[in-house]
């Protein structure tokens, strides 16, 4: 029966930073790149050694630009990899060429550790200990297996005794920490008392794994949790598991080996494929779209700029040079009108932008007072912003300004009406999907002001705001902007009849 760590999951908010160190840096192998099984829009990354061995796996949730968390106990608080021993060295120049943050080499149970610091501030400790190699990487001192985990906690004995379930037993301390051993790997309990507790969000360990060695494992180890919040058994498609927090809250999984990561992909092209779960396969096209882009090193990659406002782009396989600017509606971000700008343009390179402007934590493009009533100042003002972060965005990203378009919804739309009115010749060519004017008093404007810009408006029939469109519409006109007018038979939500009018009109 196996025993050990299955594999750490941590959360990341930049996920290029995160390949270029796990697969760039470590020399790790991503083995599989999913949709998250609880939250299909959400990227997983895997990586481990050349087959995603068990044992060798560290996978990251990717939530960009989210809220970081905090280091506390009741949490992973490092994990460490093993690499040969003479290797420390050698890894001590390599993290300095590469301007990483390390501490050490120091001695730590009678191993020598360096301790690195991923993008996102994890704890990565490298530790001089020789394992054999179950699926050998093509770097010769990349790490070969997870060696362990540290695990903060305010309840020491019963965090010691709850691991026994998984095979661990007491080996020995030092100071503050209590090593446990399994047949292939260790864990570091640190009796973090009176530490503040830990925080979930980006730049912290999420959870750690635990081998079983079958599915009978798994369901017998809920029979004998029943009564604590055990969960139900997953069916993750590379391994079947169950979640559980210790006394201390630490989040643990118990996970089986099989089926691994070769069921779907051959050894040879682990990886290479975006994979969405099995319940969410009839909208797998939209998440593929959702899901952020990287490259993997040595890939041609979209460098992306630490710009005014948070931003993602979309370039598809065969991209025609055009880009289309998207501003999502309240509550939504940059990846919301993906989906539906890819089927309108499929050959297009998508922006999303995300609002500024945030409503009891909604995102939206500026204040409102109620549903009907917005903020005029704070519309000029993200107004302005929105149109020095084009001039930006172009310059930052070579976009060619005769090809670029701009598609909003809602509050999205409603600023992108505002843009245009209060600085006439910024945006050439708009889709406004159900705007109102938003502008109480606006100035007006010259005709021919908006000469050569060019509007769709798609309004619901049933949008209780539309009464409010055709404010938006005639000061366009009256300023020049050549506008389309469409009441579609919806309401305020979007629907195919969007996509349909969209398409033939860009």
């Amino acid at each position: 029966m196996p025993t050990g760590i299955h594999h750490v999951t941590g959360i990341t908010r930049r996920v290029q930073a995160n390949v270029d160190f796990y697969a760039g840096f470590l020399g790790l192998r991503l083995v599989k790149r999913t949709g998250g099984f609880e939250d299909a829009e959400q990227l997983h990354l895997f990586y481990g050694d050349a087959l995603g061995s068990p044992g060798s796996l560290i996978t990251f949730l990717v939530w960009e630009d989210g809220a970081p968390g905090r280091v506390g106990h009741g949490q992973v608080a490092e994990i460490a990899l093993a690499v040969p021993p003479e290797s420390i060295g050698e890894w001590l120049t390599r993290a300095m060429t590469a301007r990483i943050p390390v501490e050490g080499p120091a001695r730590e149970f009678g191993e020598t550790v360096l301790r690195l610091k991923d993008p996102d501030g994890v704890t990565v400790k490298l530790v001089g200990h020789n394992f054999p190699a179950i699926a050998p990487l093509p770097d010769p001192i990349a790490p070969t297996k997870l060696r362990s985990v540290t695990l903060f906690t305010e309840k020491p004995d019963e965090t010691r005794q709850f691991l026994s379930r998984f095979g661990y037993r007491s080996d020995a301390a030092a100071g503050t920490v209590h090593r446990l051993v399994s047949d292939t790997d260790v864990v570091d309990i640190r009796d973090a008392t009176g530490f503040f507790p830990g925080i979930p969000g980006t730049g912290v360990l999420d959870h750690v794994a635990f081998r079983a060695g079958s599915t009978d494992d798994v369901r017998s180890l809920r029979l004998a949790l029943k009564g604590t919040d055990v969960t139900n058994v997953h069916d993750r498609k590379y391994f079947l598991s169950l979640y559980v927090r210790d006394p201390a809250g630490i989040l643990l999984e118990y996970a089986t080996d099989a089926p691994g990561f070769t069921l779907d992909e051959t050894p040879e092209d682990l990886g290479q494929t975006l994979f969405v779960p099995p319940h969410d396969a009839d909208r797998a096209d939209d998440l593929r779209v959702i899901m952020p882009q990287f490259a993997l090193p040595g890939e041609e990659r979209i460098p992306m700029r630490d710009l005014h406002f948070v931003h993602r782009f979309y370039r598809p396989e065969n991209p025609d040079g055009s880009t289309i600017i998207l501003l999502h509606g309240t509550g939504g971000n940059e990846s919301d009108l993906m989906p539906l700008a890819h089927r309108i343009a499929p050959r297009a390179t998508l922006l999303g932008v995300r609002g500024r402007s945030t409503e009891e934590g909604i995102n939206r493009w500026f204040r409102r007072f109620d549903a009907v009533t917005y903020d005029q100042q704070d519309i000029a003002a993200e107004a302005e912003a929105f149109v020095a972060f084009i001039a930006e965005a172009t310059r930052a990203y070579d976009l060619d300004l005769s090809r670029l378009s701009y598609l909003g919804y809602s509050n999205g739309a409603n600023l992108l009406g505002a843009v245009m009115q209060l600085h006439p010749q910024s945006i050439g060519k708009a889709i406004l999907l159900r705007a109102v004017q938003a502008l109480e008093n606006p100035a007006e404007l010259d005709r021919g002001a908006l000469s050569g810009a060019k509007v769709l408006m798609l309004n619901g029939a049933r949008d209780p705001f539309a009464r409010m469109a055709p404010a938006l519409e005639r000061a366009l006109r009256g300023a020049g902007a050549e506008v389309d007018t469409f009441e579609l038979p919806l309401g305020h939500e979007l629907g195919a009849e969007d996509v349909a009018v969209g398409q033939d009109w860009l």
